[in-house]
Order: structure tokens, then C-alpha cells, then sequence
């Protein structure tokens, strides 16, 4: 599976939007929107898609759609970065000596 980050969706938008625009490019996955902790969509969904090759081509096709009102914006989305913390491994308590 490969999974694409689709940007600067309107607020209104649903899975099912996203799953009819994705899927004459190929067998889907997950759909994903993103929420908040209310639940209020942040704009921004995550498309799985069932091969590198239709990925590419949904990219390639819909990059600059329009969907209610709003141009896509369309990137491959890798694994997601390592946070680093910001602790210290020194276990120094803060001091320096």
C-alpha cells in the first residue's frame, strides 16, 4: 500500500468524496480525514492506495482538483519522523560541573 497526504481539503469534505475521486486510479485502502479533539476536520486526509502505480497516477491527475471549492494538494506520504526528545541522556539533574 502506498499512502498519499491530500492537503487543503475543505472542511466539508467526506471519505466518500476522497474515495470517488481516488478510485478510478486503482483499488483503495484507508481514507482517512484528520480531526481534531472535537472532532472538527484539520483539512487534511491520508488516501491508501493498493500499488506505487496508481498512486502515481492519482498524484499525477488530481494534483491541482478542485473539490468543493478548494485546489488539492496532493504529495506521497512516507513513514512517519522520529521525534526527538528533548530530554538529556546525561541524567546530570540540570547541573554542569
Amino acid at each position: 500500500m502506498k499512502s498519499l497526504y491530500v492537503g487543503n481539503l475543505a472542511y466539508g469534505t467526506t471519505v466518500v468524496d476522497l474515495r470517488a475521486a481516488f478510485s478510478p486510479f486503482g483499488k483503495l485502502g484507508s481514507v482517512r480525514i484528520a480531526s481534531d479533539r472535537a472532532g472538527r476536520p484539520k483539512g487534511f486526509a491520508f488516501v491508501e492506495m493498493a500499488d506505487e502505480s496508481a498512486a502515481s497516477a492519482a498524484t499525477e491527475s488530481l494534483k491541482g482538483m478542485q473539490l468543493h471549492g478548494h485546489t488539492m494538494d496532493i504529495v506521497e506520504s512516507g513513514p512517519p519522523a522520529k521525534r526527538r526528545s528533548n530530554w538529556s541522556r546525561d541524567r546530570s539533574g540540570g547541573r554542569r560541573r
